[in-house]
């Protein structure tokens, strides 16, 4: 364990003005900061092969912490019950960020992880999604920090549009409510944005919002898992060889589930799963920062061009099939 501890403890001081500027600036959020300061640090580490150890083990392991830490945060009975109205619009959105990232990549020759990274991040849970599946499909902190910068960009527009976009629509306090749940991928901008929205209108609409996001969540478990069988048969197809179970099934998403499970079954108070909630976002911006010190700059910038109009094209595409199905199912 000793060998982790010094570029842990760098991570560490990376990660602490991070997480204060993603709570000064939350639409901006910690993650990116704490990518940012990586990315700045990173060539004075050059050559330094004592904090590399420590660094790994942050990207990798703390990375997949925060995840099952997450699931303390999610009363599977409260999202269920007060999510299941939006079901339909979350499976719809889903479906179409990830056939838009899947066509995308075979047109623009997306790099595969990348583009399965930002389509998933894009309809799911933005970071939180990514931190799933990025151990699960071996994704690079070249492609996990370029991911995370798509989401950001998008996010930033979301939260800055949508609030005017629904009043130009005329959506109601509910329409709205699905809109940014389903169709903004990040917390911190869904937040963002039904705050603005409540703030306009003097309405409730961020507890809404708030629930058809932490439903959306749920889809990090059957996703990962079909990640986890696909990369699994694909290697296995590839060197012959039978792969055991546990090189082929992301246990951590196990953990989430039962840390799911046991918050609703327990009952949990929120004073508890709120705090826990927050080490893992302290977690997620911790293995951040070790990902930016591990980012070619030149490289993500070189490359940049076609993630970001993926990225582009499933928040258009989300956000077009979430209001659509709010029409066809009356609710708008």
């Amino acid at each position: 364990m000793k060998k982790y501890v010094p570029g842990l403890l760098l991570c560490l001081i990376l990660a602490i003005p991070a997480w204060y500027l993603g709570k000064l600036i939350p639409v901006v959020g910690g993650p990116v900061f704490a990518i940012l300061l990586g990315m700045a640090v990173a060539p004075l580490l050059t050559g330094n092969e004592q904090i590399r150890p420590g660094i790994a083990f942050t990207s990798k392991k703390i990375l997949q912490y925060a995840v099952i830490l997450l699931g303390f945060g999610m009363n599977l009975s409260t999202v269920l019950q007060k999510g299941r109205q939006s079901l339909p619009i979350i499976a719809a959105t889903i479906t179409t960020s990830l056939v838009i990232a899947y066509v995308l990549f075979r047109k623009l020759k997306v790099p595969e992880k990348s583009a399965i990274l930002i389509g998933i991040g894009s309809s799911i849970c933005g970071g939180s999604a990514i931190a799933a599946t990025a151990p699960v499909i071996d994704a690079d902190d070249n492609e996990i920090a370029q991911a995370i910068s798509v989401i950001f960009l998008f996010n930033i527009a979301a939260a800055l549009l949508f609030p005017a976009l629904g009043t130009a629509l005329g959506l109601s306090n509910e329409g709205f409510g699905l809109f940014a749940g389903t169709a903004i991928n990040d917390t911190s901008s869904v937040t963002a944005a039904a705050s603005a929205w409540d703030g306009i209108y003097k309405s409730n609409t961020l507890e809404a919002a708030t629930i058809v996001k932490l439903t959306r969540t749920l889809a990090i478990i059957p996703i990962t898992l079909f990640l986890a069988l696909y990369r699994a048969r694909n290697e296995q197809k590839n060197s012959n060889e039978k792969l055991g179970i546990s090189k082929i099934f992301p246990f951590f998403v196990l953990y989430f589930l039962f840390a799911s499970i046991i918050t609703t079954v327990f009952h949990l108070p929120h004073a508890l799963t709120g705090q826990i909630k927050e080490l893992s976002k302290f977690f997620i911006i911790l293995a951040m920062a070790a990902i930016g010190t591990n980012t070619n700059l030149p490289q993500l910038l070189k490359t940049g061009k076609k993630p970001m109009i993926l990225g582009f094209c499933c928040w258009v595409g989300i956000s077009v099939v979430s209001l659509t199905l709010q029409i066809v199912l009356g609710i708008w």
